[in-house]
Parts: C-alpha cells; sequence; structure tokens
C-alpha cells in the first residue's frame, strides 16, 4: 500500500501575483528595512528553512562566488546557494555594518533574532497569509519550472532523497499537463 505523499497546492506557494507584490514590497523598503528585507529575500532566493538562515554567519558568505553557505537542518544537507551580484552586495554591506561577536550565546550570526521575530516579520511583510515556508515552496518551484533538473532543485534544497523533492516535478508537470488537456 503506498504512502500518503506531502502534495502542494496553490496555498503553499507565493502565486505569480503574490510574488510579483511580495518582492516589489521588499525592494521598495530595503534601505530603510535592510535587515528584514534581506532575510526575507535570502529565504525566497535559497529556499532555506527558517532556522537555516538565522542560523548563517558572516563566514557562511562566500565572496570569491557571491554565494552563501547553508548549513542543513533536518537532516538535510549543507549546500551553496549562488546570489545575484546586487543581493550579494547589500548582503555583504549589511554583515559589515554588524558589530562582529564571537561570544557563544549570540555567536557572530547575520541575523540575530528569534524565530518569533522573524514570523513576525513574515506577517508584517507577507503579501497573503500563507507560512513562512511558503518562500522554500515558491524556490523550488521557481528553480523546477526554469530547470526542469530534479536533481538540482535537490541540491538546492539539500534533499538526502530525491523522492522528497519529487512533489516539485510531480507538482508543475501535473498543473501545465492539465492545462494542456482542460484550456
Amino acid at each position: 500500500m503506498p504512502t500518503s505523499r506531502y502534495a502542494l497546492n496553490k496555498n503553499k506557494y507565493l502565486l505569480p501575483d503574490e510574488l510579483e507584490r511580495f518582492e516589489k514590497l521588499l525592494h521598495d523598503h530595503l534601505d530603510r528595512d535592510t535587515r528584514d528585507c534581506l532575510l526575507l529575500l535570502l529565504a525566497l532566493r535559497t529556499g532555506a528553512r527558517a532556522q537555516e538562515l538565522l542560523n548563517l554567519k558572516h563566514a557562511n558568505l562566500n565572496h570569491y562566488e557571491n554565494s552563501v553557505f547553508i548549513q542543513g537542518l533536518k537532516g538535510s544537507n549543507d549546500r551553496e546557494i549562488p546570489l545575484h551580484q546586487p543581493l550579494f552586495r547589500k548582503l555583504v554591506s549589511y554583515a559589515e555594518m554588524l558589530p562582529r561577536r564571537t561570544d557563544k550565546s549570540n555567536g557572530d550570526h547575520l541575523f540575530p533574532i528569534s524565530y518569533n521575530r522573524l514570523r513576525q516579520i513574515w506577517e508584517l511583510y507577507r503579501p497573503v497569509p500563507k507560512k513562512f515556508h511558503s518562500l522554500r515552496h515558491t524556490f523550488a518551484i521557481q528553480l523546477y519550472k526554469k530547470t526542469k533538473d530534479i536533481r538540482l532543485v535537490q541540491v538546492a534544497l539539500g534533499h538526502r532523497n530525491v523522492m522528497n523533492t519529487m512533489i516539485y516535478a510531480d507538482y508543475v508537470y501535473s498543473q501545465s499537463e492539465l492545462r494542456k488537456l482542460i484550456l
């Protein structure tokens, strides 16, 4: 008997118009609210989980590759995600303005905030009432639509088992095939 699999639906990722509104809002507020907007943009551009983002440190920025190293959680793999140069430069500029801390309590985190504070930030900026994790799903769906490479999506999300990644291929495929047949 097959086990029930996690299923995607339009309530679990940002739809194109929601994504457009969200990105515009972030870019409009980036200079005034740099930390919060960068944090949300990183979530959208890396597919990282909330706690993976909160664990980021100065040392996770790769200046040679304009990328960010994400230490995987929940049994997932570590990965390095390239960023567009303007976003990376803004992130580096922000990181350089932070006081460098080496104490054990706060470490050298780029975003020294709690998970609850991240949720508050998300509720302030989110375009629709969807969960923060919807940014991870949005990233994965966009990457799969662009590349049609499920292995690349697996690596980008840090999944150890490709079956966890197949939900994105299955969803994109079923939606596009249904459109062809029905519309």
